[in-house]
């Protein structure tokens, strides 16, 4: 604008003399070429031009071809274990407690003693049963003498056939004595055995339940202790009607279907399990049915009372089609995967998925082994979209850890426990 003012200030002609204006016309005319310039200057200065937009390079995404595998379908429940027997230490006789032979919570054996009981009182028992026995044996005898003496006498009238009568009546009651004697006897002899209290079964004893001194068996068996067998032991657990029904083929042949155990800790118990029991029904009231399995036990680390989380192969999904869990979108309640086609372009292909686990997903519908899925920048981009897409690949972890938690041997290499 200051060029274009400047070239106009040259066409005022000022009030002067002839001769000046001569000079002033000689100066005006040599001036035009200078106004031309500047007014030129001035149009081009005074407009300015409009930026072309830039081109923006299409989006850049990740695709991948989803992942085939077989992937096992596992049922888990919680359960909680139990022993296969517990069985009650009671004392069997009335007597004071003189020793106890065993630590609490220690492995016994079948046959170990661990209570010794006050044997005296038993002891006289037994001799006075003794005693017993040697007067109605002594009676026998006299009872089978007189039988013999009267028999030839009666035979030839010499007494009367009353009195053999007689005699062998009591010869009947003596041996019935001595064997009533001899019963007492024996019985005598069985509580003196109770006086020592041996272990029934070979488990883990708990605490006992009397103290030295205590005076046990009056009126009837006092429990000392409870002996729990922990190898094998059992895991119980109730299992949904759904799941039931899902596995019912492999649980109703028992042996096909092998079962894991999930410690607490989160340690794999080292060996498999197998089902020895499932209830005859379906609880009405929880909808869950009743089923129990036999777990070894060799290192004794489960005991009765403790929670598993308890695994069971109920099938394989042969040749799956796997995709990441964020590469599916979606809209409106339906469920959708980019796909990735001919010169770049992407298409909304709607699918159907199953299983999830983990970061991945299994496509039942909609997707073909070799669709090229967009598993990264998926937010980059809509149908009909050219795209740049670089080749990546399905993570594969998520599977893995999967099939390292199926038992039976399906685990992928993984270290498994041990079949029973």
């Amino acid at each position: 604008m200051v060029v274009c003012v400047a070239a106009e200030d040259q066409l005022i002609p000022d009030a002067n003399t002839d001769a000046d204006m001569k000079k002033e016309n000689r100066r005006s005319l040599t001036g035009w070429p200078v106004l031309v310039l500047a007014a030129g200057l001035g149009v081009s200065s005074c407009k300015r031009a409009v930026p072309a937009m830039p081109v923006m390079p299409p989006p850049l995404v990740e695709v991948a071809r989803p992942l085939k595998a077989d992937v096992p379908m596992m049922a888990e429940s919680i359960g909680r274990t139990e022993a296969v027997a517990s069985v009650e230490v009671r004392a069997r006789v009335e007597a004071t407690v003189e020793k106890i032979l065993f630590a609490d919570g220690t492995e016994v054996k079948e046959g170990d003693p661990l209570f010794l009981l006050d044997r005296k009182p038993i002891e006289q028992r037994v001799e006075v049963a003794k005693g017993n026995l040697g007067q109605v044996e002594a009676a026998l005898a006299q009872t089978k003498l007189d039988v013999e003496r009267l028999k030839p006498l009666a035979k030839v009238g010499a007494v009367p056939r009353k009195d053999l009568d007689q005699a062998t009546s009591a010869q009947a009651q003596a041996q019935a004595a001595v064997e009533s004697a001899k019963a007492s006897l024996r019985g005598a002899e069985i509580d003196l055995g109770y006086t020592v209290i041996n272990a029934p079964v070979s488990g883990i004893i708990g605490s006992k339940q009397v103290d030295l001194g205590a005076l046990v068996g009056k009126g009837e068996p006092t429990v000392m202790a409870t002996i729990s067998p922990v190898d094998p032991i059992w895991a119980s657990l109730d299992v949904s009607e759904v799941a039931y029904l899902n596995s019912a083929e492999r649980l109703g042949k028992g042996g096909e279907t092998v079962f894991s155990a999930v410690l607490a800790n989160g340690a794999l118990h080292p060996s498999f399990g197998k089902l020895v029991f499932l209830d005859r029904a379906v609880n009405a009231a929880t909808g869950t049915i009743k089923l129990r399995v036999e777990f070894p036990n060799p290192g004794k680390v489960l005991r009765p009372g403790q929670f598993l989380r308890v695994r069971a192969l109920l099938r394989t999904l042969p040749g799956a089609l796997l995709v990441p869990e964020y590469a599916v979108v979606e809209l409106q309640g339906r469920e959708n995967v980019y796909v990735v086609g001919a010169e770049g372009k992407v298409e909304m292909r709607a699918v159907k998925t199953g299983l999830h686990f983990g970061s991945l997903c299994v496509v039942t519908e909609g997707l073909g082994e070799n669709d090229q899925v967009i598993i990264e920048g998926v937010q980059k981009v809509r149908s009909g979209v050219v795209v740049t897409a670089t080749e990546g690949k399905v993570d594969e972890s998520a599977l893995n850890e999967l099939r390292a938690k199926v038992p039976g041997g399906a685990g992928g290499g993984a270290v498994l426990p041990k079949k029973p």
